[in-house]
């Protein structure tokens, strides 16, 4: 009898160690699937393809909300250099905003829509600076130069859409050129 009730406390034993194995593979689970589902919203609303940059970002709880933004403003600085906005300029943005993965339905593009009708104020550029700069203390030299390459690489797009005289020349204006600097600047 001792070894009946030893016995079957001993599959007890092993049944309650495989129960919690299992919890902590499902939990593991749960986990990676959280995780790919943030990165995954990340690309999307970026345009990002770096995976080391995307789990850098997703380790530092950044959202898909805040990534949207981030990567828009560039954009709308460039192509407000001037103080004004051309059609080639707004085409050039909704196209550079829709590569990074901004559909029409997404919120993130109603407030692009209001930034191409009317210039933000200058604190929206400070606050993006100040942004990207905290941002890249806390990345490694390899993510926060695809960071860079990538949001200045769009602006760098925007910019190039217009200028040149009769197709000559430099495409992208001294005001263009000035806030370009002033985007890599914000990267140390």
């Amino acid at each position: 009898m001792k070894e009946a009730g030893f016995g079957g406390r001993k599959n007890e034993l092993e049944e309650k160690f495989f129960r919690e194995k299992d919890q902590e593979l499902i939990q593991a689970m749960r986990e990676k699937t959280a995780t790919f589902k943030r990165k995954q919203a990340l690309a999307e609303a970026s345009g990002i393809e770096h995976d080391h940059l995307l789990d850098q970002l997703d380790e530092m709880n950044v959202t898909s909300e805040t990534l949207t933004a981030l990567s828009l403003v560039p954009l709308i600085a460039v192509a407000w250099a001037d103080g004004k906005l051309d059609d080639k300029e707004r085409a050039a943005v909704l196209a550079a905003a829709e590569q990074a993965g901004l559909e029409p339905d997404h919120p993130g593009h109603e407030l692009l829509k209001g930034w191409l009708k009317q210039k933000p104020d200058e604190k929206l550029y400070a606050a993006w600076e100040h942004h990207v700069e905290a941002l890249s203390k806390t990345l490694n030299d390899e993510a926060r130069e695809a960071l860079r390459a990538d949001l200045v690489g769009r602006a760098r797009t925007v910019a190039e859409a217009t200028g040149g005289i009769l197709g000559l020349g430099s495409k992208v204006s001294r005001e263009e050129h000035a806030a370009l600097d002033r985007l890599e600047a914000a990267f140390g």
